[in-house]
């Protein structure tokens, strides 16, 4: 009798466990290699260590779980309690989430994290009243151009397939007279082999981890913006947790985003280095290639603002204080 007696508290006590277990997805559109990856990972084995498994949260990397442009909408609908997204993606939505999609806004790490703090308080109150908040961001590394022929001024590249992954990179082909062909990170490395895209702009670490060196041979080094992946959590599902694990949340977000911004800048110049190996040429771009994409990214903060308006002006008016 007292044997199941035992059994029947050690019974209750693991059924009490699991009822107090809480399970967050965490949908991802970026390699399980990738490094903004490697950290959501490492984000939740902190979690889960320090809540003691209290709170188990599964990172879904490569759009295995939601594609890139619908994991906002997941976590605003409940559909996953957090998730990690592209700001730039969401610029049509408003303005405010492709400010650092800009060209030469902000073009290196200190710029980049100065506008992050100007832009971040406008974000949290647009994001507050759909539900959501932010709990940590990392920059991914400068953006270059992706091509298959040396080019010297922006009438180099007219016409040819270029590759967007954002409002911003749509508007760039605009600008310079390529063709936008949307196309997702986890869907790159087939539209390269298949010829759907022929160019593009983005980091040394999207053509590392797509392999683009076996497709495409030159990478011009432009740093033109370093947009932001932003790890966004339903509030519901937040307002839900103990005070205890939301502390707990809290600091390991803080100590992600400090890690996360670290290796971003660690790993640019391996990656550039890893590309070479590779046998894809690192090029400095010629002075009138970078006039003239400097050109396009006037043109597209003008327009920006026109569409930002007064709240988004004063962002970047706070960001210009600062520099």
């Amino acid at each position: 009798m007292k044997l199941k007696f035992a059994f029947s508290v050690l019974a209750l006590g693991l059924a009490t466990q699991v009822t107090a277990q809480t399970k967050w997805d965490l949908p991802a559109a970026y390699p399980a290699t990738n490094f903004h990856t490697e950290n959501l990972v490492q984000f939740a084995n902190d979690v889960d260590k320090a809540t003691g498994g209290k709170l188990k949260i599964q990172v879904h990397a490569n759009a295995s779980l939601f594609k890139a442009p619908e994991i906002k909408r997941a976590v605003q609908g409940g559909q996953a309690a957090i998730g990690e997204i592209l700001l730039a993606n969401f610029d049509n939505e408003n303005a405010l989430f492709g400010l650092d999609g800009l060209p030469f806004l902000a073009a290196s790490y200190a710029e980049s994290r100065r506008l992050y703090t100007a832009q971040k308080p406008a974000l949290d109150k647009y994001l507050a009243n759909q539900g959501m908040q932010i709990l940590f961001a990392v920059p991914w590394p400068p953006q270059g151009i992706y091509v298959n022929k040396e080019i010297s001024s922006v009438a180099d590249m007219r016409g040819i397939k270029w590759r967007a992954y954002s409002p911003a990179t749509a508007k760039v082909a605009e600008l310079i007279g390529a063709q936008p062909v949307t196309v997702q990170a986890a869907e790159l490395s087939q539209a390269l082999a298949t010829g759907v895209v022929q160019s593009y702009m983005s980091s040394g670490s999207t053509g590392y981890d797509t392999k683009t060196y076996e497709h495409i041979k030159l990478w011009y080094d432009t740093q033109a913006w370093l947009p932001k992946n932003a790890v966004i959590v339903n509030k519901k599902a937040w307002d839900a947790l103990d005070p205890a694990t939301q502390a707990t949340v809290t600091k390991a977000a803080a100590e992600a985003e400090t890690r996360g911004w670290k290796i971003s800048q660690e790993k640019n110049e391996w990656y550039k280095k890893a590309l070479a190996e590779k046998g894809m040429k690192i090029m400095t771009p010629s002075p009138k290639l970078m006039a003239d994409m400097r050109q396009v990214g006037t043109i597209m903060l003008t327009d920006w603002e026109k569409r930002a308006g007064p709240d988004g002006q004063a962002v970047v008016a706070n960001y210009r204080k600062t520099k």
